[in-house]
C-alpha cells in the first residue's frame, strides 16, 4: 500500500525527485515524543488511583508496584499530533492562493500537496489504523485489568486484525487471491503483536525494539517519497522514545499488555504499508526486508513457542526461556541484556537496507 497511487477520478501527483520534506519530519517526530513525555506522568497517577498497575510476584524483579501506563501515553503521542497535524494540513491547503502559495505555511507546496493526496487517498485506511490501535490498548486494558482468557484475548486480536484487513491495510504479494491476502494479514498482524507481546519481559525491551523497527520503516519509506508512511513510522519512533526514558533502565512504569498490544500493533502495520516488492522491479529478496527489521522479536517468538510445544506447555503460558533471561542466567544484568538485544535488533534492522 502506498499513498501516490493514482485513481480515476482524480489527477496524480506529478512526479519529481525524492526529496525529504525535514518539517513534517521533525514534527512528526518530536511532537509525538514530547506528548508522550509529557502526558505520561498524568496517566501514571490515573493508572495509580485506578489501580491499574503490575504487583511484585512470581517472575517479576521489582518489589513495589509499578503503574501500566505505558500503552496509554503512547497512544496519546500517536494520536494527538496526528489529529494536530493533520488539521494544520488541511487549514494551509485551504490557505493556498491563486499562484501557489500559503501564508505562513510551514512545509512547502509539494510536501503538502504529497501529504493531502495521501491523506485523500487513504483516509478510510488511517482510520482503520488508528480505531485498531485504540482497539488494541482497550484489549490489552482489559487483559491488564481482569486477565482475560487466552481465547478471548486472540478473539480481541483477529477481530481487530480482520476489520484492519477490511479496511484495505492487507498484504497482496504473489498471490491474486483476496482470501488469501486476508489470510495472510491477519496471521501476520497476529504473530507481530503477540511476538512484541512476548517481548515485554524487561525493562526497555519491547519499547527499545519497537522503537528501532519504526525508526528503520520511516527511513525505508522515506527513501521511497512515501511521506504518509514515513510520518507514521516518525509518529511512532517519537511515541516509544519519549516513553523509555521512563521505563529504561529503572521503571517508574511499564507499558502493559495495553502498550505491548498497541507496539506490535503498529509495527506490523508499518511492515504492511510501504511497497517493498513491485511488479517493475520484481525483486523477490526485497519481501524479506520486514522479516529483517523484526527479526528479533519474531525469532524469538518462535524459539519460545518451539521450547513450550516441545515441553507440553501452552505456547501462551509465559516462562524464562526468552533471550532476555537466558542472557541474565548467564550473569549478566538485565541492563545489559536489553541493550545487547537492541544491539542486535538495530544490526538486524540494518541488514534490511541491503535488500
Amino acid at each position: 500500500m502506498a499513498e501516490c497511487q493514482q485513481s480515476g477520478h482524480q489527477p496524480a501527483v506529478p512526479h519529481s525527485p525524492v526529496t525529504f520534506p525535514l518539517n513534517a519530519y521533525l514534527l512528526a517526530f518530536l511532537g509525538a515524543g514530547l506528548t508522550t513525555a509529557v502526558t505520561l506522568p498524568r496517566w501514571r497517577t490515573w493508572c495509580r488511583r485506578t489501580g491499574l498497575v503490575d504487583d511484585p510476584g512470581h517472575r517479576k524483579i521489582h518489589q513495589a508496584p509499578i503503574p501500566l501506563a505505558g500503552g496509554f501515553a503512547v497512544l496519546t503521542g500517536l494520536l494527538l499530533p496526528m489529529i494536530a497535524g493533520v488539521t494544520v494540513l488541511v487549514a494551509q491547503g485551504l490557505a493556498v492562493d491563486s499562484s501557489g502559495r500559503a501564508s505562513g505555511a510551514f512545509l512547502d507546496l509539494h510536501t503538502m500537496e504529497r501529504l493531502l493526496y495521501g491523506l485523500d487517498r487513504r483516509w478510510l485506511q488511517l482510520a482503520a489504523i488508528f480505531a485498531g490501535a485504540a482497539g488494541m490498548v482497550a484489549l490489552g486494558w482489559l487483559d491488564d485489568k481482569h486477565e482475560l482468557k487466552p481465547a478471548t484475548k486472540f478473539a480481541g486480536q483477529f477481530l481487530i486484525a480482520g476489520l484492519v484487513a477490511a479496511a484495505g491495510v492487507r498484504i497482496t504479494l504473489f498471490v491474486p487471491s483476496v482470501i488469501f491476502s486476508y489470510a495472510v494479514t491477519i496471521l501476520w498482524i497476529l504473530s507481530v503483536t503477540n511476538a512484541f507481546n512476548f517481548m515485554d519481559n524487561m525493562n526497555g525491551l519491547c519499547a527499545g525494539l519497537g522503537a528501532i523497527g519504526a525508526g528503520a520503516f520511516a527511513v525505508l519509506a522515506a527513501l521511497r517519497g512515501q511521506y504518509l508512511v514515513a510520518s507514521l513510522a516518525l509518529l511512532t519512533t517519537g511515541a516509544l522514545l519519549g516513553f523509555l526514558p521512563y521505563n529504561y533502565p529503572k521503571a517508574t512504569v511499564f507499558l502493559g499488555d495495553a502498550g505491548s498490544h498497541l507496539v506490535g500493533f503498529i509495527l506490523a502495520i508499518l511492515a504492511i504499508l510501504p511497497h517493498f516488492y513491485s511488479r517493475k522491479d520484481p525483486d523477490a529478496w526485497a519481501v524479506l526486508t520486514p522479516l529483517l527489521v523484526l527479526a528479533v522479536p519474531l525469532l524469538d517468538m518462535a524459539w519460545v513457542v518451539i521450547l513450550r510445544w516441545r515441553s507440553g506447555q501452552p505456547f501462551y503460558v509465559g516462562d524464562t526461556n526468552h533471550l532476555s533471561h537466558r542472557l541474565v542466567r548467564r550473569g549478566w544484568s538485565p541492563t545489559r541484556a536489553v541493550a545487547v538485544i537492541l544491539a542486535l535488533g538495530a544490526l538486524s534492522g540494518g541488514l534490511a537496507f541491503l535488500l
